[in-house]
């Protein structure tokens, strides 16, 4: 990473973090900030092969501490709202040998790496970015070589386990640097672009999509402390991006505040808008589409690949909504229970291989054998590829709803009710049934000063979906619960909902 960075990131005047109340760093001075990290690793004996796990508030510093361990050992970046026992578990599965934290930040992080055992390494801020000060109790300092760069792994980080026990992926600097060398092609990125980040630090789509991105291609990054819809018209009108990169709930949450922010949006033009880490509700992409006056790119990604595997194209190109475009980085294909590719327009399984894809995952046997195939990951994802080569997500493998053997996607139950006026979001999902396995539940949360009854809502359902997909139990929320990146979460629902309890 590090060589990468000097040799091919120009040492110009242009911002590389910025934020509120904070000096700039260009990229001259990454490159100064950048060495002295190097010489503070070695007096604190961190060698590079040594996972360092990394709990900070998001915003520019922790940006500049994941390029710096990226570039000098293992980074792991971590979700500071985790539990106790959830650092003790993610901090064990590393095998993190230093935890580097903010000791104003309050956070579990510390208590968990204490009682495992590891160093723990504080870390003060002077006024500028990338000016940090590492204090450890003791440690021998060594002589340190970097080789091999491109194989060697960058960054750890775990899937979200919302299935099962969450899986280690490793990352090379050759991974990650191709993937977003991928992005900022797709997105024809160049020195006239900025862009302002709010998505968190610790995510493959922040680290990779935005920050990463942004360095390879020379252009200016606001960092922010994360995602705020009260601060981002604020960030727009002060900062005049050219681009962000979100999750769907976050551009919601954007589009809801629009009509009161008419002026800044007018005054600061976006080229446009990128969503990616769920499915965008077609209303949605459109209505955003015509309030900013700039085309929404829809991506497709995952840990797995580095991010990015496919993308739909800016114009003057096709974007189709309801795919997620063509493939933009890893080789894709479609495949059945049995491993065969399939032809155009066949629903089974996306598979991927490729540069920017892992060859498997770190200590779990048992997930490389289930996740791989003939050179091919495969992604747990449905869906299939158009007569153009768009790819279409139809639903996940693991939440496919068995209805007394009628097997449902709930995304395209979602994809249809998403339609109706009322419904600003919807998740459908699996509870457990005595009369049928499972059933299909539907979790609504209706826009403001809006209603609509579960009878109009079977009627509507009713002219769109086959009998069997009817939802058989309607739930309004006034929220749905959402994961440390904001994608609504199906998986568990039932049992936040309380309807599994209903069936015992």
């Amino acid at each position: 990473m590090y060589e990468y960075i000097k040799n091919n990131v120009e040492s110009s005047d242009k911002i590389f973090l910025d934020a509120p109340n904070r000096n700039p760093l260009s990229f001259n001075e990454l490159h100064q900030k950048l060495e002295k990290v190097r010489n503070n690793f070695d007096n604190l004996s961190i060698n590079r092969s040594d996972p360092v796990a990394i709990v900070l508030p998001n915003g520019p510093d922790l940006g500049f501490l994941f390029i710096a361990c990226s570039c000098f050992a293992i980074s792991a970046p971590l979700n500071p709202n985790y539990s106790k026992n959830e650092f003790k578990f993610y901090l064990s599965d590393l095998k993190a040998k230093f935890l580097i934290v903010d000791p104003d930040l309050k956070t579990e992080a510390s208590k968990a790496a204490f009682e495992l055992g590891i160093t723990i390494i504080n870390l003060s801020f002077e006024r500028d970015i990338g000016s940090l000060k590492f204090t450890k109790n003791n440690g021998d300092s060594f002589i340190k070589t970097i080789n091999d760069y491109e194989h060697d792994t960058s960054l750890l980080l775990h899937t979200s386990g919302t299935t099962s026990k969450p899986k280690l992926v490793q990352l090379s600097s050759n991974n990650l640097i191709k993937s977003s060398l991928n992005i900022g092609k797709t997105l024809y990125l160049n020195e006239e672009d900025s862009c302002l980040n709010i998505m968190p630090l610790f995510h493959i789509h922040g680290l990779v999509a935005v920050l990463l991105t942004s360095l390879v291609y020379n252009i200016k990054l606001v960092c922010t402390s994360g995602f705020n819809a009260l601060n981002f018209y604020k960030f727009l009108q002060d900062f005049k991006p050219s681009w962000y990169s979100g999750v769907p709930t976050m551009h919601q949450a954007i589009l809801q505040r629009s009509k009161n922010n008419q002026d800044i949006i007018r005054n600061s033009p976006l080229r446009f808008i990128r969503s990616s880490s769920a499915p965008m509700p077609k209303p949605v992409l459109l209505e955003i589409e015509k309030t900013f006056n700039c085309p929404v790119i829809e991506a497709y990604g995952m840990t797995e690949a580095s991010h990015q595997i496919a993308s739909n194209p800016l114009p003057p190109k096709i974007r189709k909504n309801g795919t997620v475009g063509l493939k933009a980085g890893p080789e894709v294909e479609i495949m059945d229970e049995t491993g065969n590719i399939l032809q155009k327009n066949k629903i089974g399984e996306i598979v991927i291989k490729g540069e920017t894809v892992i060859k498997k995952y770190a200590n779990n046997e048992t997930a490389n054998l289930s996740s791989f195939f003939d050179s091919w990951f495969k992604t747990g994802d449905l869906g299939l590829i158009d007569k153009d080569g768009y790819i279409k997500i139809t639903g996940r493998i693991k939440e496919i709803i068995n209805k007394g053997g009628e097997k449902i996607s709930p995304k395209e139950i979602d994809d249809v009710l998403q339609e109706i006026d009322a419904i600003e979001q919807v998740v459908c999902f699996p509870f457990k049934s005595k009369k049928y396995g499972e059933e299909i539940g539907c979790a609504i949360v209706l826009k403001e000063t809006m209603t609509i009854s579960e009878k109009e809502l079977i009627e509507y359902a009713s002219q769109n979906l086959a009998k069997f997909k009817i939802p058989d139990k309607f739930i309004f929320c006034n929220e749905i619960p959402k994961g440390p990146t904001g994608k609504l979460q199906r998986i568990g629902l039932s049992k936040t909902l309380g309807l599994d309890d209903e069936q015992l």
